[in-house]
Order: C-alpha cells, then sequence, then structure tokens
C-alpha cells in the first residue's frame, strides 16, 4: 500500500469467552500499530478483542480514539484510558464516524457485530463511499467460511468481478499491518 495510512479503524468482538490466540493476535496488531505512530480507532469498548487492540497500541506508546454511543456509555461498557473517547448518538453514527476518521480498517475476528462492520466497510468501498484498504486479519482461519461465501457470490454473480480486490486477507498481525 501506501505510507499514507495515519489512523487505522479495527473492528474486532467484545465478547471475553475467546480462545487466547485471538487475544494474543489482537494486543500484537494494537502493539505494531501504536510503534509505527498508527492511531488505533475502534468502537471503545472495555472487554474483548476490541480491549486488547487498546491496551496494546497504547503500551506501544500509541493513541486510541474510541467512537461509542452514548447508550454504552451510560452502561459503563466504555474504555476508562482512551486517547480520546467520542460520544455518539446511534450504532449507526458510530460505524460512519469510525470510518470517516480512519485510513484504513481491518477487521478482527467477531460475531454478528464485526460481521456486520466488515461487510458494511466492503459495501462502502464497492459504492465508492470507503477508499481506503480493507484487511481481514484471519487469525486461525476464522473468517475461511465467509471468504468462501464471498468466493461464492463471485462465481455465482452476485458480485461482479471488477468488485475483486476490496478487501486483503492476512493470516497474522504482521502481514495486516504490512498492507498499510
Amino acid at each position: 500500500m501506501g505510507n499514507n495510512v495515519k489512523s487505522v479503524c479495527v473492528y474486532g468482538a467484545s465478547g471475553t469467552e475467546i480462545a487466547p490466540a485471538y487475544f494474543e493476535a489482537a494486543s500484537e496488531l494494537g502493539r505494531l500499530l501504536g510503534r509505527r505512530g498508527m492511531r488505533v480507532i475502534n468502537g471503545a469498548g472495555t472487554t474483548g478483542l476490541m480491549r486488547a487492540v487498546t491496551d496494546g497500541a497504547l503500551e506501544a506508546g500509541g493513541t486510541v480514539t474510541g467512537v461509542i454511543p452514548r447508550f454504552m456509555v451510560e452502561k459503563d461498557w466504555h474504555h476508562k484510558q482512551l486517547t480520546e473517547m467520542l460520544v455518539v448518538e446511534t450504532m449507526h453514527e458510530r460505524k460512519k464516524r469510525m470510518a470517516d476518521l480512519s485510513d484504513a480498517a481491518i477487521a478482527l475476528p467477531g460475531g454478528c457485530g464485526t460481521l456486520e462492520e466488515l461487510l458494511e466497510i466492503i459495501t462502502w468501498k464497492q459504492l465508492g463511499l470507503y477508499l481506503h484498504p480493507v484487511v481481514i486479519l484471519n487469525t486461525n482461519h476464522y473468517y475461511d467460511p465467509l471468504l468462501e461465501m464471498l468466493r461464492r457470490a463471485e462465481d455465482e454473480e452476485f458480485m461482479r468481478v471488477r468488485y475483486k480486490g476490496l478487501w486483503l486477507v492476512a493470516d497474522t498481525p504482521e502481514e495486516a499491518a504490512g498492507f498499510l
């Protein structure tokens, strides 16, 4: 890619009952981005992979901007050591603000929320609304079923061939950071 990436939106699970390998990859990604002076943008969560990437970035001297809806702040679901916290009103506003602030997006493994964020940013890229790299960090082959579904969408012409290359796939945090 280029060296113009200064802020990276990182999507990831908020769950806590996740295998350690996922936490290790998220922490390492945060450290790598922090060491490179790249600001992490995420959902400001205090648990799961969101917390791991935030903690990793901060440990490496990086900065983290969390974007979170007011109702989540009222439930005390926000990370307390963020460099900056932006409070928005809706989940839709959260996703838009995160995208607007970023020069690239990386999706760690996650559940429905993460999958929705990933597919939305790919759709925005397809529509020309997001012009930056989108990287899928495929830790432990987590995203293999989704990648197969996307290949099938291409094969069966639900997705046009011209849209190939909307996303990059990395197996390790180092490879993901290397795409930026």
